[in-house]
């Protein structure tokens, strides 16, 4: 009896030691079949004979289809000929950071220029007095205090022309940061109420600014210090709302800042769809959210380097907010072209680096092989005069066998 139950024992133990190493195989490591990807958990697929795709064949399970040259980013950027990096700096996504690691962390021949005390930097070309990127501190607001898409696009192009040489061909290369909309609105929203206005943003559009009726103010007097998050909400002019979807669209398409052209739904059709398309256009776009990532997609997208690593601080004024479930779901309402413009760049921004390392995988896989090829044809080039010399050993040996 004893016997019989020791058998069985021993098979359940083989069994579950069975299960065990087959669980190894096909999820190596605790992680493997589900990987953590931003807030967002990717999947591996399974070929069609059951195997676990390799590396290279993972994909990210986007909501979103975009084509191969819509996700591959990597630019012949020629910062020593007449290329330029334009930064469209939206209010409290990290672009202030971005900003300096662009004008102070940049492995550069000839590094920008920074002294204390002075809020722009000179970033010029090697052997050149012109500078190669255009941001808040290296040529400062020039077309305006954080000017948007629509301005940048008419603006830039002839405040950086040479005269010297106005056949020159320029590439602008627009970039910029985004952030998480509740989050960026609270942000907005602590920043307003110590004080901030920008009051001095010019807001051009079709070659003139917008009237008091069609931009109304939220407040009377020199700012809106103390407001309370309810009074932000609660102003329906507020440019916090839907900011990002607004500095993104081409704002000519729905006439500027007269909201009497045309309904409004079919307004924010035609924002969200001009941001939407904007961005996707755009030569590089980060995300608050994922601040290494943002680093990496840079460097090989401009095919240059950061000296010190991007830091993720969830520490933000926005984070000490505590907000209830009601007036959460109030900000995204006022944000709901930002909410879905956010989702859609989320979308982008996590294939495109998912693609990036694709591509880096694929292409260090046909290094490898190349290098045993190589090796391969090194060690046969050695071996073929000693497989001579074994084979007359061998038959040596063969025939005093025969002798004895």
């Amino acid at each position: 009896m004893n016997e019989k139950c020791n058998r069985r024992l021993l098979l359940l133990v083989l069994v579950v030691l069975f299960v065990v190493i087959v669980f190894q195989y096909v999820c190596p490591g605790a992680s493997s079949c589900r990987m953590q990807w931003g807030d967002r958990a990717l999947r591996f697929r399974l070929s069609p004979h059951g195997q676990r795709q390799g590396p290279e064949e993972r994909r990210f399970q986007g909501a979103f289809h975009f084509t191969e040259r819509e996700l591959w980013r990597r630019l012949d950027f020629d910062i020593k000929g007449d290329d330029v990096i334009v930064f469209l700096h939206i209010q409290k996504t990290g672009g202030t950071t971005f900003g300096r690691h662009l004008v102070r962390n940049i492995r550069l021949e000839q590094p920008c220029d920074c002294r204390a005390g002075q809020k722009k930097c000179t970033c010029h070309r090697p052997g050149k007095r012109e500078s190669w990127l255009f941001s808040r501190f290296s040529t400062g607001w020039s077309c305006g205090l954080h000017a948007d898409w629509t301005e940048l696009v008419n603006c830039v192009p002839a405040l950086m022309e040479n005269p010297l040489q106005r056949d020159t061909h320029r590439n602008f290369y627009y970039i910029t940061m985004l952030r998480d909309p509740v989050s960026r609105f609270l942000s907005e929203w602590r920043h307003v109420q110590r004080g901030a206005t920008w009051r001095a943003s010019l807001h051009m559009c079709d070659g003139r600014t917008p009237t008091p009726d069609e931009l109304p103010t939220c407040y009377a007097g020199d700012d809106w210090s103390g407001c309370s998050l309810q009074e932000f909400m609660n102003c329906p002019y507020n440019l916090a709302n839907n900011r990002q979807v607004r500095m993104l669209a081409d704002l000519s398409l729905v006439g500027c800042y007269n909201a009497s052209t045309m309904g409004a739904t079919r307004r924010n059709e035609i924002l969200l769809h001009s941001a939407k398309t904007n961005l996707k256009d755009m030569a590089f776009f980060g995300l608050t959210e994922f601040q290494r990532k943002t680093q990496c997609l840079f460097e090989r997208t401009f095919q240059l380097r950061f000296i010190s690593p991007f830091t993720q601080l969830n520490s933000t004024r926005a984070a000490s907010v505590t907000l209830d479930r009601q007036t959460r779901r109030h900000i995204e309402q006022l944000n709901f072209l930002d909410v879905q413009l956010y989702d859609y760049a989320k979308d982008l921004f996590l294939q495109r680096f998912q693609y990036m390392r694709q591509k880096e995988r694929q292409a260090e896989k046909r290094k490898r092989q190349e290098q045993r090829r190589a090796h391969r044809q090194k060690q046969g080039s050695h071996r073929s005069p000693t497989k001579h010399t074994d084979s007359m050993m061998t038959d040596d040996y063969a025939s005093l066998v025969e002798r004895w």
